[in-house]
């Protein structure tokens, strides 16, 4: 592999039942697992840190604005010392059952409202900053590549993975294409494939109008939840071989 491919988990119930979460760790190399705030407990948790054992896959948490109500995909107005509380009980809660599973989580990925707020806000990517640094300063964190996230976790000394998407739609300043967007989604495998073919060749994409951005990334997402997940993992991965 010349790149790491990373799927968020862990958050609908019937992707761990009909085993896709387990089908999709056979194509990826890192996942990231809701942990309470957005979606997910302890006991879907402690299932997929098995799993993901089992088939040698890098383990992250995946924090987000507590808002189960919404999925985690609202930006909310909170206070800072709050949101920074439930982001490190929400780390905490993965660091937790990983320990008692003897394993180690490797990086720490927001999730959704979050992640998309935290690329061009100053102040909230302080805050995840500043719980990563007090939970655990040594994991890598991923941001979405080319954002104001990176340059301002680099600058606290924080450990910076820039991320790409492979199943995602972009627009011309770089950030995701909101999900209730036309086309925001990309569930042709060969699509994704060859955006992924195009991130890591070329570093460059072709945005939603047409434009082409260049862009630095050291992994690339597929989503769990996105149609033709199974089969957009399996493209993906052989682009990268």
């Amino acid at each position: 592999m010349i790149m790491d491919i990373n799927c968020d988990m862990g958050e609908i119930p019937r992707l761990l039942k009909n085993n896709v979460y387990s089908d999709l760790m056979d194509h990826v190399t890192s996942i990231n697992l809701a942990c309470g705030g957005h979606a997910g407990d302890v006991s879907m948790m402690r299932e997929l840190v098995r799993i993901a054992k089992r088939k040698n896959v890098r383990i992250g948490a995946h924090p987000s604005y507590p808002d189960r109500e919404n999925f985690g995909r609202l930006e909310l107005e909170m206070d800072p010392e709050e949101l920074l509380r439930s982001i490190c009980e929400q780390v905490r809660s993965l660091i937790r059952v990983a320990e008692e599973e003897s394993v180690s989580i490797s990086h720490i990925k927001p999730h959704g409202a979050l992640y998309n707020q935290a690329a061009k806000d100053t102040h909230l990517a302080r805050v995840i900053g500043n719980a990563v640094d007090r939970v655990a300063p040594d994991l890598d964190i991923m941001c979405l590549s080319g954002s104001l996230m990176v340059k301002i976790l680099e600058d606290m000394g924080l450990k910076v993975v820039q991320e790409a998407f492979a199943d995602r739609t972009y627009e011309r300043d770089g950030g995701l294409r909101d999900r209730g967007s036309d086309r925001a989604l990309i569930t042709d495998p060969q699509k994704a494939a060859d955006q992924a073919r195009s991130i890591i060749e070329d570093k460059k994409i072709i945005t939603f109008d047409g434009s082409e951005i260049s862009l630095e990334a050291q992994t690339l997402c597929v989503h769990s939840d996105t149609p033709n997940a199974i089969a957009i993992a399996q493209e993906v991965r052989l682009v990268l071989r």
